[in-house]
């Protein structure tokens, strides 16, 4: 098989460019131009087997053949090296019209074996093909195409290469591809070359994503891992996998396994290798971390390491002994090594490895764990204390695999069933394995059908969570496995401790006092309880009964989150701090958090943190940014099946699209939560629904609407015990109660949250406590004062909805009070912060009120455009396609298309063609007007 034929197979054919090569595709125009144009010029393009080498001839040679220029190809084989001439016998003979001018050479006819007699010398038939291409070129330009030259006979190599050297002038041009590294009889020396590389991320992705559309997206993140932006490798390494895992309803293999045509791409250079040489490359490859000194300490001392010389020479592997590094060219050639070895000759390396890592114990655990061939309790236990080392500093595949191998070197069906369980749960936790809980849960199950551990309680529970729900079946697995245990409980017990925290999640998703009543009194039982459950319990739980002291264990808490590479303890602190405004001073690790879901790691942390992270952005008026953070968790959610943790980032964006007057939107997320929690009983989501719901009736002006939404939360003049949600909605009941005459009632809620200490929990709950109250006085001085003093918060402006809001109500005082004056200057800057963020809505409430204080009329309405669709309008004018922009902005085609369709009339256009012109204008209006003429 020639180099690369496996990936052009697949790759676009006709005039679509290949994917990812658009550089190498214009390097290659210039080289065929250049043939014409300069009479003569030679390519030789380089790379790994498999890297695409052929593909792009066949590009060459479709966009030679287009320009008008005769095409003659040949391509080596590999193991046939010997046959004379074959290679150019191939090629002249490739197109039918030129054969009887070959025949008509009695050098190229004895030379091809065309006629009897001796045969010519290499100079001779050098000039026979230099003289019949410079004929051929009289008619039109000739290009020469050789592929994998490596592999050419010795014959016909020494003369094309003398070939390639005396083109100049005849007219034609010589493209040939070779394998770096590989020894050949053609000699590429003073020849232009190009060196091929592996394919970008996205055009990985893209290629896999049209091969096979069906695959799950962690199964793909892990095969463009292993690929290294291969073709080959992209194409063929799915087809090692059964259906079943390429679409994640079983785990994927420890090590992928080569099919047969990577193995010929890989392999070969490796079986010619010393047998020295290949022990040293099986050493580096299980030691996998690339270092020279371990490699040394297992492979036989410091001598040994001059074995690795064939295989530098062979550019399998580059040594750098300065810095003590050892590094594979390709991950696929790692994978041969290891294919090409035996079990027994694993065993012996791993077993050396185990002693050249001694002092390191997670290390030496794992390999001595692959060296074992029989259960081993003191092994299963080392790989056990490994798995939480890689677990606290966030490294969930690890974790789980270490886990499922202790579990495999277990001698008692109790220790690998609950072994199997931590497994499921830690793949749930980290990695977003909830698919892989049932089965590992199964097996558990079937080695100990009588054991009740915590273990198989919280990855059953998380199941039940994550996939349906179903909070009340996850109360009674949790407690009844807790229950078990001897008292007092042990949360030094990592299992224990993960029983506490799922059972506190199902807790304030359910919101029932009685299911709470039953958490304290387990938390009252235990020992050793970690900071991040008191404060989660404390500051999160029930944030309106959470005291001075908890709020002081909560700021030592976030300090202590810079720099820790533990994603469950970012995710935990957080979510302590969500409703204490604490969320911006650990900004740095949520988005870190997040953005590590982005290269498939820890992708449930990933969802948490995004959708932490938006909640941040709801309050802080980053709501383009939101939208994407959020909406990357949502995929994440659908791709994993975890419709529980949905409801958050559905939640942001449906208070986003309230603000902004986007109501379809939001009353589509406030139905979806409300049908959802109904059945279930969940009341946070129904919190959140009601949260929506409030916001759309407040942007309507239908105020006794949102008070009876506002009031489900918890009723006015009240924070209901478990309600946290109740300190996000004071602005709202109170704007409520007063809009529908229930001043009292509104008087009586800012004296509750007084009395529970929320003014002094973060500026920004006193600052609007300080709004509410000005809010609720009515008119007067003490009014007046409170709105001042409610303005005057210092970083009022870092939430820049509830100030304008506020700066709205004190805008509509001042007028109702004859300060015509003070209340153009609060209205105007009001409708300038919800034009910036695209609160229409509110904007409109503004001017409206702008008006009545005798303001000019204001210039002509402008296209009321949401952020996104002014994003994707901008972009569109760029002339970027639908399918890039939403790559872009992390959204689908189809969404782009829509918000396209919505856009379309609202700036008067009807092609993309005049998106440019409309949106000058519009912007030109806005500089006018003072305002952005868009929603954000």
């Amino acid at each position: 098989m020639t180099d690369g034929r496996a990936a052009a197979e697949h790759l676009p054919h006709g005039e679509e460019p290949l994917l990812g090569r658009e550089a190498d595709l214009e390097r290659l125009d210039g080289f065929l131009a250049a043939v014409p144009r300069l009479g003569s010029a030679s390519l030789v393009v380089l790379g790994d087997p498999g890297v695409g080498k052929s593909a792009l001839l066949a590009a060459g040679v479709r966009r030679a053949e287009a320009a008008g220029l005769r095409v003659l190809r040949a391509a080596g084989v590999q193991y046939r090296v010997e046959a004379g001439h074959g290679a150019l016998q191939q090629l002249l003979t490739s197109a039918p019209d030129i054969q009887s001018k070959v025949v008509r050479s009695r050098v190229l006819a004895g030379a091809l074996g065309f006629e009897r007699g001796a045969a010519p010398g290499p100079d001779a038939v050098t000039d026979a093909v230099v003289a019949l291409v410079a004929e051929l070129s009289r008619d039109r330009p000739t290009l020469l195409v050789l592929d994998d030259v490596q592999w050419l006979d010795r014959a016909g190599a020494v003369v094309l290469g003398q070939v390639a050297r005396r083109l100049a002038g005849t007219g034609a041009g010589l493209l040939c591809a070779a394998r770096l590294g590989e020894e050949s009889f053609f000699d590429p020396s003073g020849l232009a070359s190009h060196e091929l590389g592996p394919l970008g991320e996205a055009a990985a992705g893209e290629l896999l994503g049209r091969r096979f559309p069906e695959m799950a997206s962690g199964v793909r993140r892990r095969l463009i891992t292993e690929a290294e932006g291969n073709p080959l490798a992209l194409l063929e390494l799915p087809a090692a996998l059964s259906e079943s895992q390429r679409i994640a309803s079983q785990a994927l293999p420890a090590r992928i396994p080569l099919t047969e045509r990577l193995r010929s791409a890989f392999a070969a250079r490796i079986r010619t290798l010393p047998p020295a040489t290949r022990h040293l490359l099986l050493v580096a490859a299980l030691e996998g971390s690339g270092s020279l000194l371990t490699v040394r300490r297992a492979g036989a001392g410091g001598r040994a390491l001059t074995s690795l010389v064939p295989a530098e020479r062979a550019r399998l592997v580059r040594v750098d002994e300065t810095a003590g590094r050892l590094a594979f060219r390709h991950s696929l050639i790692r994978s041969a090594v290891v294919e090409l070895s035996t079990g027994d000759q694993r065993r012996t390396v791993h077993r050396a490895l185990a002693d050249a890592w001694h002092g390191m114990p997670e290390q030496r655990a794992w390999h001595l764990a692959q060296a074992a061939v029989e259960p081993d309790e003191g092994i299963a236990a080392l790989l056990e204390e490994a798995a939480e080392a890689a677990a606290h500093r966030g490294d969930g595949p690890n974790a789980v695999a270490a886990l499922v191998r202790a579990a495999e070197l277990s001698p008692a069906g109790s220790g690998y069933a609950r072994r199997l369980a931590k497994a499921a749960y830690v793949g749930a936790n980290l990695t977003g394995s909830v698919r892989d809980v049932p089965r590992l849960l199964d097996d558990a199950r079937q080695a100990a059908p009588d054991a009740e551990s915590p273990a198989v309680a919280v990855a059953a529970a998380l199941h039940l969570l994550n996939s349906y729900g179903d909070l009340d079946t996850a109360h009674r697995l949790l407690s009844g496995a807790i229950a078990l245990q001897p008292e007092p409980y042990d949360l030094s017990d990592a299992t224990l401790l993960e029983a506490v925290s799922t059972l506190f999640m199902v807790c304030v998703h359910a919101g029932r006092p009685e299911l709470w009543a039953d958490f304290d009194a387990t938390l009252a039982r235990c020992t050793s309880v970690p900071d991040t459950v008191r404060l989660m319990r404390t500051t999160f739980g029930d944030p309106a009964r959470a005291r001075p002291a908890d709020w002081a264990r909560l700021d030592a808490a976030v300090r202590t989150l810079s720099g820790t590479p533990d994603p469950v303890r970012i995710v935990r602190i957080a979510t302590a701090a969500a409703y204490a405004d604490r969320l911006g001073a650990i900004e740095e690790p949520l988005l870190l958090t997040a953005r590590g879901g982005l290269r498939g790691e820890n992708i449930f942390p990933a969802i948490q943190a995004s959708f932490l992270w938006s909640s941040h952005a709801w309050f802080t008026g980053q709501w383009p940014q939101l939208r994407r953070v959020a909406h990357q968790g949502l995929r994440w959610c659908e791709d994993l099946e975890y419709p529980l943790r949905s409801w958050t980032g559905r939640f942001v964006l449906a208070c986003t699209a309230a603000a902004c007057g986007d109501l379809g939107t939001a009353r589509g997320f406030a139905d979806q939560m409300d049908q959802w929690a109904g059945s279930r009983r969940g009341h946070a989501v129904r919190c959140y629904a009601a949260h929506a719901r409030t916001l759309i009736a407040l942007a309507q002006g239908d105020f006794e609407a949102a008070y009876r939404h506002v009031c489900t939360i918890s009723p006015a003049g009240t924070f209901a015990p478990f309600a946290g949600h109740a300190l996000w909605v004071i602005l709202d009941l109170v704007e409520a109660a007063v809009r529908t005459g229930r001043r009292e009632e509104a008087v009586r809620h800012v004296r509750a949250a007084r009395q529970a200490g929320l003014d002094a929990v973060s500026p920004r709950l006193r600052m609007v406590l300080l709004g509410s109250a000005a809010l609720a006085a009515g008119s007067g001085a003490a009014a007046v004062r409170g709105f001042e003093r409610a303005l005057a918060v210092e970083g009022a402006g870092r939430w820049p909805f509830d100030q304008a809001r506020i700066r709205l109500y004190f805008g509509e005082r001042l007028r109702r009070d004859g300060s015509l004056a003070r209340a153009r200057e609060q209205l105007a800057a009001a409708g300038e912060n919800f034009r910036r963020l695209g609160a229409r809505p509110w904007a409109e409430r503004a001017d409206a009120e702008l008006r009545a204080c005798g303001s000019p009329a204001r210039a002509r309405d402008l296209p009321a455009l949401t952020p996104q669709q002014r994003e994707i309008a901008g972009l569109a004018a760029a002339g970027l396609s639908n399918k890039q922009i939403a790559e872009r902005l992390f959204l689908s085609p189809r969404t782009v298309s829509t918000h396209l369709y919505q856009a379309f009339p609202r700036l008067g256009v009807t092609s993309r063609a005049a998106l440019r012109d409309a949106l000058e204008q519009l912007d030109g209006q806005a500089g006018e007007t003072g305002h952005a003429g868009y929603e954000g």
